[in-house]
């Protein structure tokens, strides 16, 4: 059913100050309390999902899960059962500690190969040793704009030694800096007092998100379905988790902190690609974990969204 008011004070001003609140209106049509009859075989097929999640001191974690199809069980549209034992993600990832009965809970469904993505916040009504169960709040799709294409494939069995070790900090690595310069995938959770959690997808071309400083990041905001899911939240409340992949060495770094939206921004590399807008990420905390040494990836293209990649040696380095 669709929800009555689906926007909160946060989304209603970032889509007045980006000129887009008529577009959102007529978008929100596809916000509903359920998730939509078509989607849900998507569910049952997906490897790959992530879910952002609440720490006892407030911090938020995007956390990309991996796993047999299978491992999200669409019980009815409100209604979403995740098998533990076909989960294959690090026991070090902080979404373990975070994963508790009553726990609110933002879930992307997303399928780099074809672009499809669906987008589901809730809590979690029961927690297991085997299984765990997401109450659906909201759900929505998202358009496939400035995801690149990737296959995932599963091998059953992969050498232990190849798998990365778990490292963390408050300052940068040079591993973790490194990682951030090549990335063209993140995933960032956001939260809003009374909506819950949420986490939602951004890519572009390798060097779309800047470091600027040591711990100070800024990410470009393209052009999108005008909702401002992600802008309203951070409005109202700055915390934010973020996750890149490292495709290439089968690993994600993953970062807690606080966000800021900068608005009417100069723009002279055309970064955002006309929209002005960024916002940067304060980090506090990182973890750098190893993907399932299962998983193999295939790059197969980059977004025909994505605006132009920035100028060499044009990004400020801390």
């Amino acid at each position: 059913m669709k929800i009555e008011s689906p926007f909160h004070a946060g989304e209603l001003d970032a889509q007045r100050m980006a000129g887009e609140s008529a577009i959102a209106q007529r978008n929100s049509a596809v916000i509903s309390d359920a998730i939509i009859a078509g989607a849900l075989p998507f569910l049952k097929q997906q490897r790959m999902v992530v879910l952002g999640t609440e720490s006892d001191d407030g911090a938020l974690w995007a956390s990309p899960l991996f796993g047999s199809p299978g491992l999200i069980i669409p019980e009815d549209p409100r209604t979403l059962r995740f098998d533990q034992q076909l989960i294959r993600s690090s026991q070090a990832d902080i979404f373990w500690r975070n994963l508790r009965t009553g726990a609110r809970a933002g879930m992307l469904a997303i399928d780099l190969a074809t672009r499809r993505r669906l987008r589901v916040n809730g809590v979690f009504e029961r927690v297991l040793d085997t299984e765990f169960v997401l109450a659906v709040r909201e759900a929505f799709p998202n358009c496939p704009k400035y995801i690149q294409r990737r296959t995932m494939s599963w091998i059953d069995e992969a050498p232990a030694e190849f798998a990365p070790e778990v490292s963390s900090g408050s300052d940068l690595s040079v591993e973790a800096a490194r990682m951030i310069d090549a990335v063209d995938t993140l995933f960032i959770a956001s939260v809003h007092a009374e909506r819950g959690v949420d986490v939602s997808h951004r890519g572009g071309h390798p060097g779309f998100l800047q470091r600027l400083h040591a711990t100070t990041f800024r990410v470009p905001d393209y052009t999108g379905n005008s909702l401002f899911n992600t802008l309203g939240n951070l409005i109202v409340d700055p915390r934010a988790g973020v996750t890149v992949m490292d495709f290439t060495a089968n690993r994600m770094l993953q970062m807690t902190g606080a966000a800021k939206v900068e608005w009417n921004q100069p723009d002279e590399q055309g970064l955002t690609a006309g929209t002005g807008r960024f916002w940067t990420f304060q980090l506090e905390r990182w973890l750098i974990l190893p993907l399932p040494t299962q998983v193999r990836w295939e790059f197969l293209d980059a977004s025909p969204y994505n605006p132009r990649p920035p100028a060499a040696g044009s990004t400020p380095r801390g």
